[in-house]
Protein backbone atom coordinates (compact mmCIF):
# COMPACT_ATOMS: atom_id res chain seq x y z
CA UNK A 1 0.00 0.00 0.00
CA UNK A 2 2.82 2.12 0.44
CA UNK A 3 3.63 1.81 -3.04
CA UNK A 4 0.16 2.36 -4.05
CA UNK A 5 0.18 5.53 -2.01
CA UNK A 6 3.35 6.57 -3.60
CA UNK A 7 1.84 6.08 -7.02
CA UNK A 8 -1.31 7.73 -5.98
CA UNK A 9 0.75 10.45 -4.45
CA UNK A 10 2.78 10.70 -7.66
CA UNK A 11 -0.38 10.84 -9.74
CA UNK A 12 -1.88 13.31 -7.31
CA UNK A 13 1.25 15.48 -7.37
CA UNK A 14 1.40 15.24 -11.15
CA UNK A 15 -2.29 16.01 -11.42
CA UNK A 16 -1.76 18.83 -8.97
CA UNK A 17 1.22 20.06 -11.03
CA UNK A 18 -0.85 19.87 -14.20
CA UNK A 19 -3.69 21.55 -12.43
CA UNK A 20 -1.28 24.23 -11.16
CA UNK A 21 0.13 24.71 -14.68
CA UNK A 22 -3.40 25.00 -16.05
CA UNK A 23 -4.35 27.33 -13.21
CA UNK A 24 -1.14 29.32 -13.69
CA UNK A 25 -1.85 29.53 -17.44
CA UNK A 26 -5.39 30.65 -16.77
CA UNK A 27 -4.23 33.14 -14.13
CA UNK A 28 -1.51 34.38 -16.47
CA UNK A 29 -4.04 34.88 -19.21
CA UNK A 30 -6.41 36.63 -16.79
CA UNK A 31 -3.57 38.77 -15.45
CA UNK A 32 -2.49 39.64 -18.99
CA UNK A 33 -6.09 40.51 -19.86
CA UNK A 34 -6.42 42.45 -16.60
CA UNK A 35 -3.21 44.32 -17.40
CA UNK A 36 -4.40 44.96 -20.94
CA UNK A 37 -7.78 46.05 -19.64
CA UNK A 38 -6.11 48.26 -17.00
CA UNK A 39 -3.94 49.77 -19.72
CA UNK A 40 -7.04 50.27 -21.88
CA UNK A 41 -8.89 51.69 -18.85
CA UNK A 42 -6.05 54.14 -18.17
CA UNK A 43 -5.94 55.10 -21.87
CA UNK A 44 -9.70 55.60 -21.82
CA UNK A 45 -9.48 57.63 -18.60
CA UNK A 46 -6.81 59.79 -20.24
CA UNK A 47 -8.98 60.16 -23.34
CA UNK A 48 -12.01 60.94 -21.18
CA UNK A 49 -10.00 63.53 -19.26
CA UNK A 50 -8.80 64.99 -22.56
CA UNK A 51 -12.37 64.99 -23.91
CA UNK A 52 -13.62 66.59 -20.68
CA UNK A 53 -10.90 69.21 -20.98
CA UNK A 54 -11.91 69.79 -24.61
CA UNK A 55 -15.58 69.92 -23.58
CA UNK A 56 -14.78 72.44 -20.82
CA UNK A 57 -12.78 74.52 -23.29
CA UNK A 58 -15.58 74.31 -25.83
CA UNK A 59 -18.13 75.16 -23.13
CA UNK A 60 -16.02 78.18 -22.16
CA UNK A 61 -15.78 79.12 -25.84
CA UNK A 62 -19.53 78.63 -26.15
CA UNK A 63 -20.11 80.87 -23.13
CA UNK A 64 -17.72 83.45 -24.59
CA UNK A 65 -19.48 83.26 -27.93
CA UNK A 66 -22.85 83.60 -26.20
CA UNK A 67 -21.60 86.68 -24.33
CA UNK A 68 -20.20 88.10 -27.55
CA UNK A 69 -23.46 87.32 -29.34
CA UNK A 70 -25.40 88.96 -26.51
CA UNK A 71 -23.12 92.01 -26.64
CA UNK A 72 -23.37 92.11 -30.44
CA UNK A 73 -27.16 91.84 -30.23
CA UNK A 74 -27.31 94.59 -27.62
CA UNK A 75 -24.93 96.72 -29.66
CA UNK A 76 -26.99 96.07 -32.78
CA UNK A 77 -30.18 97.12 -30.99
CA UNK A 78 -28.48 100.25 -29.65
CA UNK A 79 -27.11 101.02 -33.10
CA UNK A 80 -30.54 100.49 -34.65
CA UNK A 81 -32.06 102.78 -32.01
CA UNK A 82 -29.38 105.41 -32.66
CA UNK A 83 -29.84 105.02 -36.41
CA UNK A 84 -33.59 105.46 -36.08
CA UNK A 85 -33.07 108.49 -33.87
CA UNK A 86 -30.49 109.90 -36.29
CA UNK A 87 -32.95 109.33 -39.14
CA UNK A 88 -35.65 111.24 -37.29
CA UNK A 89 -33.19 114.02 -36.47
CA UNK A 90 -32.08 114.08 -40.09
CA UNK A 91 -35.69 114.46 -41.26
CA UNK A 92 -36.24 117.19 -38.65
CA UNK A 93 -33.04 118.96 -39.71
CA UNK A 94 -34.06 118.73 -43.37
CA UNK A 95 -37.42 120.26 -42.47
CA UNK A 96 -35.72 123.02 -40.50
CA UNK A 97 -33.29 123.56 -43.36
CA UNK A 98 -36.18 123.99 -45.79
CA UNK A 99 -37.86 126.40 -43.37
CA UNK A 100 -34.60 128.32 -43.01
CA UNK A 101 -34.21 128.45 -46.79
CA UNK A 102 -37.72 129.84 -47.04
CA UNK A 103 -37.03 132.31 -44.23
CA UNK A 104 -33.77 133.38 -45.87
CA UNK A 105 -35.54 133.84 -49.20
CA UNK A 106 -38.25 135.91 -47.49
CA UNK A 107 -35.63 137.83 -45.53
CA UNK A 108 -33.64 138.54 -48.71
CA UNK A 109 -36.82 139.79 -50.40
CA UNK A 110 -37.61 141.96 -47.36
CA UNK A 111 -34.06 143.34 -47.35
CA UNK A 112 -34.33 144.11 -51.06
CA UNK A 113 -37.68 145.86 -50.50
CA UNK A 114 -36.20 147.76 -47.53
CA UNK A 115 -33.20 148.81 -49.63
CA UNK A 116 -35.55 150.07 -52.33
CA UNK A 117 -37.61 152.02 -49.76
CA UNK A 118 -34.37 153.45 -48.30
CA UNK A 119 -33.26 154.44 -51.79
CA UNK A 120 -36.63 156.06 -52.44
CA UNK A 121 -36.45 157.82 -49.05
CA UNK A 122 -32.92 159.03 -49.89
CA UNK A 123 -34.16 160.31 -53.24
CA UNK A 124 -37.05 162.09 -51.50
CA UNK A 125 -34.66 163.52 -48.89
CA UNK A 126 -32.39 164.80 -51.66
CA UNK A 127 -35.40 166.32 -53.39
CA UNK A 128 -36.61 167.88 -50.13
CA UNK A 129 -33.08 169.16 -49.48
CA UNK A 130 -32.88 170.64 -52.96
CA UNK A 131 -36.36 172.18 -52.52
CA UNK A 132 -35.30 173.52 -49.10
CA UNK A 133 -32.11 174.99 -50.58
CA UNK A 134 -34.15 176.55 -53.40
CA UNK A 135 -36.61 178.00 -50.82
CA UNK A 136 -33.71 179.35 -48.77
CA UNK A 137 -32.20 180.94 -51.88
CA UNK A 138 -35.56 182.50 -52.71
CA UNK A 139 -35.94 183.67 -49.11
CA UNK A 140 -32.47 185.18 -49.20
CA UNK A 141 -33.27 186.87 -52.51
CA UNK A 142 -36.55 188.14 -51.05
CA UNK A 143 -34.75 189.33 -47.92
CA UNK A 144 -32.17 191.05 -50.06
CA UNK A 145 -34.90 192.58 -52.20
CA UNK A 146 -36.79 193.54 -49.02
CA UNK A 147 -33.62 195.06 -47.60
CA UNK A 148 -33.17 197.11 -50.81
CA UNK A 149 -36.81 198.11 -50.75
CA UNK A 150 -36.55 199.11 -47.08
CA UNK A 151 -33.41 201.08 -47.86
CA UNK A 152 -35.06 202.68 -50.86
CA UNK A 153 -38.12 203.45 -48.72
CA UNK A 154 -36.01 204.94 -45.99
CA UNK A 155 -34.13 206.96 -48.57
CA UNK A 156 -37.43 208.11 -50.03
CA UNK A 157 -38.76 208.97 -46.57
CA UNK A 158 -35.60 210.88 -45.78
CA UNK A 159 -35.85 212.76 -49.07
CA UNK A 160 -39.49 213.56 -48.36
CA UNK A 161 -38.65 214.68 -44.86
CA UNK A 162 -35.82 216.74 -46.22
CA UNK A 163 -38.09 218.21 -48.81
CA UNK A 164 -40.66 219.07 -46.22
CA UNK A 165 -38.06 220.56 -44.03
CA UNK A 166 -36.69 222.50 -46.95
CA UNK A 167 -40.18 223.50 -48.02
CA UNK A 168 -41.08 224.62 -44.54
CA UNK A 169 -37.96 226.72 -44.34
CA UNK A 170 -38.68 228.22 -47.58
CA UNK A 171 -42.19 229.13 -46.65
CA UNK A 172 -41.34 230.47 -43.23
CA UNK A 173 -39.30 233.63 -43.77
Amino acid sequence: MNRFLQYANLIGVTALAILCVIQWSANRRVNLEASALEKTRLDLIAKIAEHEKTIKGQAADLDTFREQLSLATTSLKETETKLTKAGRENIQLETEREQLKSSITNWAAAVTARDERIKEANDRLKQVGEDLNASIRKFNELAETHGKLVKDWNDQQAKLAAMRTNGARASSP
